[in-house]
C-alpha cells in the first residue's frame, strides 16, 4: 500500500468519525504509516500514535485475524470486473 492511500483513508475516518484530541491510532509498522507525511497529518489531527512492537507479531492477532475473516467472507469471494473495482 502506497502512503498516498493510507494518508486519504485516515482524511476519511477522521471526517466520518470526528475523533477526539489525543485519540490512539493503531497500527503496524508498515512503511506507509511509518512515513513523515502519515505522521505529520496524524499530528495535525491531534491522534496520538501507536505501533506493534517491532518483531513481536502477537501485538496485532486478534486485529489481523478479524480483518483476515471479513476480507474472505466479504472481498475474496467477488469476482471484479477489473482491478479498478477491486480497491
Amino acid at each position: 500500500m502506497k502512503k498516498e492511500l493510507a494518508i486519504r483513508a485516515l482524511d476519511m475516518a477522521v471526517r466520518l468519525r470526528q475523533p477526539p484530541e489525543g485519540c490512539l491510532f493503531h497500527s503496524d509498522r508498515g512503511s506507509q504509516y511509518c512515513s513523515y507525511d502519515y505522521q505529520k497529518k496524524l499530528q495535525a489531527y491531534g491522534l496520538r500514535p501507536s505501533m506493534s512492537g517491532k518483531g513481536n507479531c502477537y501485538d496485532n492477532a486478534s486485529v489481523e485475524t478479524f480483518f483476515k475473516s471479513l476480507k474472505a467472507e466479504l472481498i475474496w469471494r467477488q469476482s471484479w470486473p477489473t482491478r479498478r473495482f477491486e480497491r
